[in-house]
């Protein structure tokens, strides 16, 4: 099972329903790894946050929203 499908799992979703952005409320097209796999962070869906195209390009390329913020919108 790869972590999109945990995820789904983990929040009782179908994997037909729809995510929505956790900045803007679009519709979310990925899921980020708020602390990323490369420091250290996991698949845990307890690491990941749904996120539209242009929030998560916008954080990757300006760190807008900043990790931090995209944590506290997690809590």
């Amino acid at each position: 099972m790869n972590y999109k499908e945990k995820y789904f799992k983990a929040r009782g979703l179908a994997k037909c329903d729809v995510l929505y952005c956790a900045v803007c409320g679009s519709v979310a097209v990925n899921l980020h790894h708020i602390k990323y796999k490369s420091h250290g962070g996991t698949d845990s869906p307890d690491n990941l946050i749904p996120l539209c195209f242009n929030c998560h390009s916008r954080h990757h390329d300006k760190n807008d929203p900043t990790t931090e913020q995209l944590q506290k919108l997690k809590l």
